[in-house]
């Protein structure tokens, strides 16, 4: 038993003491979540008080801060988080940062930085928690400025074409379409073409012609996703012909589409960690649904499941069965290949519901295949997006 508690002993004075004492205690083993745990402490404590480990060489707005603040959470529990998050804090330096002015001019539109800015946002001080709120709306403004017209313009062009009529108004006239369909009708001796057919874009419907439901996972893996998807969300939010919901998730389930109309009180409303619960957020935005064959519903998610999976492939056959397009997005960022559960992306992918990572500049087409009701599935691998096989034995 002595011996027990010895070996016990020792093995947390390696986890406190990091790579030094590991090299001193050959004879402790860590196990796989010991080393996890361990590299956590290591890459905020280790290499004196600089935080060097996280620091890098870019800083704060490193990816590998945001992930590293993900990944605490799963080791420690959240009063170690918290205290960690300060340590971080002000390590990273970012406490200084936030309190001179001029930073604000200097700063880079960095999805990176502002994913730091919200795993931290719990632990910001109130001095610096209004200049927090402006690094972030420099960010967005300008990921607004690069996203916003492509996605208003697939959106809304999808949308037209969605429901043509022929009989339109002057101001409702698809003129190219229109020359298209009356090529024969072309007069040689006048140089002129006669409109027998005009083909135009539909006019604007007294309600929404398409509901779009966006589930984003809080898991810190996913912070940059939540960054894009708030910023689209908003853009679709302000299209009257979309019904727009956004619905966030861990082992909880807050639906943030009242906050929409502004991007940044999307994100500080944010929790980034803890659990992930996908059943009950599918389930959630399954009893918002009213219109099932006019719905798009985007599930963001590294498919971690820490809930029922089994009822979560339930919900998911019948969404699809009732006629809503259903997608996952195993991340919408522009960094590389996601980690996600395979296996369980290809159960749903099984079920008919596609399953790939998305970039940001891609996203936009994406959702006007949708909105025509294409097969994404097969629209994506037209784009040279790998999507995920469909697992064999089906609904698993």
């Amino acid at each position: 038993m002595s011996d027990g508690l010895e070996k016990e002993r020792l093995r947390r004075w390696v986890l406190a003491l990091g790579d030094e004492a590991r090299s001193c205690c050959p004879d402790v083993s860590l196990s796989a979540e010991d080393m996890g745990m361990s590299d956590a402490l290591s890459m905020l404590y280790d290499n004196g008080s600089g935080g060097k480990g996280l620091r890098g060489g870019s800083g704060a707005s490193s990816p590998r801060v945001a992930r590293w603040l993900g990944d605490i959470r799963k080791y420690f529990p959240s009063t170690v988080v918290r205290a960690m998050q300060k340590d971080a804090f002000d390590r990273l330096y970012l406490k200084d940062m936030l309190l001179q002015p001029e930073m604000l001019d200097s700063v880079q539109p960095d999805v990176n930085l502002v994913s730091t800015l919200m795993s931290l946002n719990g632990v910001i001080p109130a001095e610096t928690r209004e200049t927090a709120r402006l690094v972030v709306r420099k960010v967005v403004d300008e990921l607004l400025k690069q996203l916003e017209e492509p996605m208003r313009t697939a959106v809304s062009g999808a949308l037209n074409r969605a429901v043509r009529n022929r009989r339109p108004r002057a101001s409702e006239i698809d003129w190219n379409r229109t020359i298209q369909a009356n090529l024969r009708h072309w007069q040689q001796e006048y140089h002129t073409l006669v409109p027998e057919t005009l083909i135009g874009y539909g006019r604007k419907a007294h309600r929404p012609q398409r509901e779009v439901v966006l589930c984003i996972d809080q898991s810190g893996s996913m912070a940059s996703s939540i960054v894009y998807s708030s910023i689209f969300g908003a853009v679709m939010a302000s299209l009257p012909a979309v019904k727009t919901r956004l619905v966030v998730f861990d082992t909880s389930v807050v639906d943030l589409t009242d906050e929409m109309h502004d991007p940044v009180d999307v994100l500080f409303g944010v929790q980034l960690g803890g659990g992930t619960d996908i059943n009950r957020a599918v389930g959630y935005c399954q009893s918002l649904i009213t219109d099932p064959r006019n719905t798009i519903m985007v599930l963001i998610s590294d498919l971690y499941e820490g809930g029922v999976e089994r009822n979560l492939l339930q919900r998911a056959g019948e969404l699809v069965q009732s006629g809503v397009q259903f997608i996952t997005l195993l991340a919408l960022s522009n960094e590389g290949s996601p980690f996600y559960d395979r296996e369980l992306a290809g159960k749903l992918a099984a079920l008919g519901v596609p399953c790939f990572a998305c970039t940001p500049d891609i996203f936009p087409g994406m959702m006007a295949a949708a909105i025509r009701k294409e097969d994404v599935g097969l629209w994506a691998a037209e784009q040279g997006v790998v999507t995920t096989p469909p697992a064999t034995g089906g609904k698993g």
